[in-house]
């Protein structure tokens, strides 16, 4: 089941429930004060947060695009 983000309009309160998607239907219609939030998923990049280190074969990839353009920044190790 997701987790869904609603914003209690009465009290200006945000809340977090697992729902199914006819039981937040029915959360919905039965709670007409609250609306449900667009939320981003809790996903993260495993490289940019310092998890995970690129293997050395990317940098051939980096080599290839240095070389075919001419005024390339790209750095390379």
């Amino acid at each position: 089941m997701p987790l869904y983000e609603f914003k209690n309009n009465d009290t200006n309160q945000d809340e977090s429930h697992f729902f199914t998607i006819t039981e937040r239907k029915n959360f919905l219609l039965e709670n007409p004060h609250i609306t449900q939030r667009l939320a981003s998923p809790p996903y993260g990049d495993s490289v940019r947060l310092g998890i995970r280190k690129i293997d050395n074969s990317f940098n051939d990839v980096l080599l290839k695009a240095k070389g075919a353009h001419l005024h390339s920044t790209i750095e390379t190790k």
